[in-house]
């Protein structure tokens, strides 16, 4: 039998509603009979005391708002009489110690992946177009048209099937409407288009860290080389992008072709060259082959979206302990979005190794909420009305949840936007909350593949990574099978555990990260890339 209630940390004073609560009737939760107030939607929470003006709500144990009026005992919390409220934090009060999970019967367990010179392993295998400068998406959405259409011989879409069909019902044809399949050319690499509105126009800075996201992109593991277009007169020069490869990785001996509209004179001449030297280079990319990897290669992206008043029970509690098993195997786990760990900082603080690393989290939220403040919002903003209507009502409230995705692992290092990460470990990343410019960010500094919670949907993908959507819910799961590949629904009913849930999301990954399952976004060839303007984005 479902339980109707849960209390997420024992020192909460609300509880989440598990399923819909009709005013008026009778729950025994906790030794005691709580009777509800108000119709509660599942999701949502009520109230487990009276609550003055002022008074301080906990959920997950930390603050999550106050009260801003009186709410009595069972009755709902929301917008109306909640406020925005989080601990503030100075430094580290404390070292959080870590208890090792048993990964003995993982620590044999591989993946098949393609090996980089560097020792990196990717997922994928994918050679890479992209622009410097806006004013060269024209010439990349050539060359996409050019290589897809003969590499990939595409399958005509079911919407395209369907107007055929409307089409040849009103002329009369008697044209028999199949679906066509899909044939590659080659076996072992896939190509890739990148477009995006930056590299001049922007003031310098935003140049610099365009540079820098995409030679991230160039080192990410999954990418055996890239082209790439430059105009000649933009803000981010080719000796920028350069400078920046260099400075993640000097050594490295990947392919990248660069060329300069300007230098090379009329488009012909230059879309001519830039068509057979890739050809060259995709061909030889080409024979990279998968070969059997330890799970310690896998550099896991922990993010969420389209969240719900369930994903911070369910589906990223599941990533904490899938991010717990993977660090304990020697992989690398990255946890991001920053407006979305308000009011959890202290926690993490206390789990950072290095001081050093508690004091750059705290010194990157502080500089990243006053640019907020300053350009007219807040942290307190960012819950949407999707997550609002779903039961996250305040920033903090939204952050204690999303935080769970980061389990409980010690933090080997803070990250500013645009680094690249090698180090094994639970890493932090400075990044907006934005579905597409988080994943965006965290492929950029080293990720093959991105865990993604959603407990409303959302298609989004990634260029060179896997986007593996776990839901939070059941009823999710059914109704947009086509962008969902994991349910953790189960954990709400009560018929899974999180600890056998997560066993299970690590097999699919392996996988995933092995090339035998393809992500949702990926069949929907979701391919989102959006840069972080610095400083005007949550």
């Amino acid at each position: 039998m479902q339980k109707k209630l849960i209390k997420v940390d024992p020192s909460d004073n609300v509880a989440v509603a598990l399923v819909n609560l009709t005013a008026g009737e009778k729950i025994a939760f906790e030794g005691e009979d709580i009777l509800v107030l108000s119709d509660t939607k599942m999701k949502h929470k009520i109230a487990m005391k009276d609550f003055e003006v002022g008074d301080k709500i906990y959920m997950y144990g930390v603050i999550v708002g106050k009260a801003s009026q009186k709410i009595a005992k069972g009755d709902v919390i929301a917008t109306t009489n909640v406020k925005h409220e989080s601990a503030k934090v100075t430094g580290k009060t404390d070292t959080i110690g870590w208890e090792v999970p048993n990964v003995d019967k993982w620590k044999d367990k591989t993946f098949m992946g393609y090996h980089r010179a560097d020792g990196q392993v990717g997922t994928e295998n994918v050679w890479l177009f992209f622009p410097l400068v806006f004013c060269e998406n024209r010439n990349i959405e050539i060359l996409k048209g050019i290589f897809e259409k003969e590499l990939k011989k595409p399958k005509e879409n079911d919407y395209q099937l369907l107007l055929r069909s409307l089409v040849n019902s009103e002329t009369g044809a008697n044209d028999v409407v199949a679906k066509s399949t899909e044939v590659d050319l080659f076996e072992n690499i896939e190509v890739k288009f990148i477009q995006h509105q930056g590299g001049c126009g922007g003031i310098r800075q935003d140049s610099h860290s365009l540079a820098q996201l995409l030679a991230g992109y160039v080192n990410n593991p999954n990418v055996a080389g890239a082209t790439v277009l430059s105009l000649g007169c933009q803000n981010l020069q080719i000796s920028i992008f350069q400078d920046a490869m260099k400075a993640i990785n000097p050594n490295s001996d990947k392919p990248v072709l660069i060329y300069d509209q300007q230098s090379i004179g009329t488009i012909e001449e230059m879309l001519s060259t830039v068509v057979k030297d890739s050809f060259a280079a995709i061909k030889e990319a080409n024979k990279i082959t998968r070969k059997p990897a330890p799970l310690s290669k896998l550099r896991i992206g922990l993010e969420c979206g389209g969240s719900d008043g369930f994903s911070g029970i369910s589906a990223n509690p599941t990533l904490g302990v899938l991010s717990d098993k993977l660090v304990a195997l020697g992989g690398t786990t990255i946890l991001s979005e920053f407006p979305e760990l308000c009011g959890v900082e202290q926690e993490l603080v206390n789990r950072c190794i290095d001081d050093k690393d508690g004091q750059r989290f705290l010194d990157l939220m502080k500089w990243y909420e006053k640019t907020v403040v300053d350009a007219g919002s807040g942290f307190d903003m960012n819950p949407s009305p999707g997550n609002i209507k779903d039961g996250l009502i305040t920033d903090a409230m939204k952050s204690a949840g999303a935080s769970k995705k980061g389990g409980t692992s010690p933090i080997v290092g803070v990250y500013d936007y645009g680094e690249y990460i090698n180090e094994p470990g639970f890493t932090l990343l400075c990044t907006p909350g934005n579905d597409v410019e988080c994943t965006t960010a965290m492929v950029g500094s080293g990720a093959n593949m991105v865990l993604f919670t959603t407990g409303l949907g959302t298609p989004t993908g990634n260029p060179i990574a896997p986007v593996v959507k776990v839901s939070s819910n059941t009823q999710l799961a059914q109704k947009m099978s086509d962008i969902i590949d994991f349910n953790t629904g189960e954990i709400i009913t009560g018929d899974k555990s999180i600890e056998e849930t997560a066993d299970e999301m690590l097999e699919f990954i392996i996988k995933v990260a092995s090339g035998e399952v393809k992500t949702k976004a990926a069949i929907l060839n979701q391919n989102d890339f959006i840069p972080w303007k610095r400083g005007v984005s949550l």
